[in-house]
């Protein structure tokens, strides 16, 4: 896995953006982790994969999404 960047979310919490593998396949990874009890971020089940293949289609829907919210 490789660590784009982390966004912070706000207690305790951060949005990480990560490509990860998994079964041979690459995502770019959106996922809410948490700080545990001994100050180490933990991922939740919250969170998307978006498969390398889809990633020009989601872009183009996010910065459609960026217009309407300017």
């Amino acid at each position: 896995m490789s660590v784009v960047r982390d966004i912070d979310k706000g207690k305790g919490e951060i949005i990480r953006v990560e490509i990860s593998e998994f079964k041979g396949n690459k995502y770019l990874n959106l996922r809410v982790w948490y700080t545990d009890s001994e100050g180490e971020y933990k991922p939740t089940q919250k969170g998307i994969a978006i498969p390398v293949g889809l990633y020009s289609e989601v872009k183009d829907a996010i910065l459609a999404a960026e217009s309407l919210l300017s």
